[in-house]
């Protein structure tokens, strides 16, 4: 055994104190990949991050003003659980505009709708108990489930998402806790639910009594055609929606929200309190300002059309510059885009040839639960760069592309 020499101390042996379910505790690869693209001499299709040009600077500096000069007392404090019931109260109204029908007391305020993931996890896996997802599905919710030991259940994605009528045999042959779906634009694929298989994944829903999961951090960026009915709507019962400002206000404040049915709300409750009591008193207030005042609203507007626009140039770019057998979804809104290379190429190995080009983005495979996916995938990010970064940062990404062909040839 090893004893330093210096305080004659033996080094505390770690690995035998911990839980064993840190065991499953993996790093996100997207934070690692975070790390190498703060350079400001890499084009980052990696994040999931929105225009940081595009922040309410003003808006939220005139609400904290506001707040500590006539607000002080309460939004410097201790608050419920629950969340701040002014902004539970608009939350109520808005999600009512999209057929969401819940009161501001089935409405929990959590600090991102990440802890919502985790709250959930908390709340309904025990381990070994088996949850359904899309293959791909969120890389943060493999990451939150994991913890709790969980086992996944997928079922394959195609151009139209979450391909619903593979369902039924699949919980058929293996009970699931329950159903993780995200319908809008989803990450990382990009692909859209379409109301037939809301509709359908429904019907599976309640004829085995399964809770769906409807993580919807997108809704509002939609870019073309019109708004798809919520699940929620569809299912209020049986419906766990996950909503967020991190994309249509700012992901700095770390406000999401989670709105149930009064049981299941209860119980998220009661986790909550375990991890933090409560999520920030001040920024709740300063999301509350900014949604009340009616500037949110018009903020999305311009979220949509400056993302729409860099939507269209990269997938420009990509049909100008990528070389044929490549291919990539749509998005009718959102963030990203799946791009799909030949299969000689493997994304993880070709992620450290596009960073000598100063490009990045994230492999599919990060987004499979078992690895079993995604080899020669990417997901694609078009909200944080400029349209002349976008243009730069594929063109690199096909010189590289061709270059890797090139070799396998």
């Amino acid at each position: 055994m090893t004893v330093d020499t210096t305080t004659g101390a033996t080094p505390v042996q770690w690995e035998r104190f911990l839980a064993r379910r840190t065991q499953n505790m993996k790093g996100s690869s997207i934070r690692e990949l975070l790390k190498i693209t703060q350079r400001p001499d890499v084009i980052s299709f990696g994040g999931g991050m929105p225009a940081p040009e595009l922040f309410p600077v003003r808006e939220i500096e005139e609400a904290c003003k506001y707040l500590l000069r006539q607000e002080a007392k309460q939004s410097l404090q201790y608050s419920t659980t629950e969340g701040h019931r002014p902004l539970r109260e608009y939350l109520a109204e808005s999600m009512c505009r999209y057929g969401i029908q819940h009161s501001p007391d089935n409405i929990l305020i959590t600090t991102g709708s990440q802890q919502a993931l985790d709250l959930i996890g908390k709340v309904f896996i025990d381990a070994g108990s088996h949850v359904l997802t899309g293959r791909p599905t969120y890389l943060g919710a493999i990451q939150a489930w994991r913890a709790y030991e969980a086992e996944f259940v997928t079922i394959p994605l195609d151009d139209d998402g979450m391909q619903v009528d593979l369902v039924e045999e699949a919980i058929q042959k293996t009970p699931v806790r329950f159903i993780y779906i995200l319908p809008n634009f989803h990450n990382p694929a990009g692909t859209t639910v379409p109301e037939d298989r809301r509709q359908r994944l429904v019907e599976i829903a309640r004829k085995y009594d399964l809770i769906i999961v409807e993580d919807d951090p997108y809704g509002a960026l939609r870019y073309e055609g019109q708004d798809m009915p919520p699940i929620a709507s569809m299912a209020p019962e049986r419906t766990i929606y996950l909503g967020t400002f991190s994309k249509t206000m700012t992901p700095g404040l770390r406000v999401g929200w989670v709105a149930a049915p009064e049981e299941i709300t209860y119980r998220l409750v009661l986790a909550k309190q375990g991890a933090d009591l409560h999520s920030s008193t001040f920024d709740q207030m300063i999301a509350n300002d900014i949604a009340q005042r009616g500037i949110l609203r018009a903020h999305v507007r311009q979220l949509r059309a400056v993302y729409r626009e860099r939507r269209d140039t990269m997938l420009d770019a990509l049909a100008e510059f990528w070389p044929e057998g490549c291919s990539w979804t749509r998005p009718l809104g959102g963030l990203f885009l799946w791009a799909r290379v030949p299969e000689c190429i493997d994304t993880k190995e070709f992620l450290v040839k596009a960073l000598e080009k100063k490009v990045a983005f994230v492999p599919g495979v990060d987004f499979f639960p078992y690895a079993d996916g995604g080899h020669n995938a990417m997901r694609l990010n078009f909200s944080n760069a400029q349209p002349e970064q976008i243009v730069e940062g594929i063109h690199r990404l096909g010189l590289a592309i061709k270059e890797e062909l090139a070799h396998h040839a």
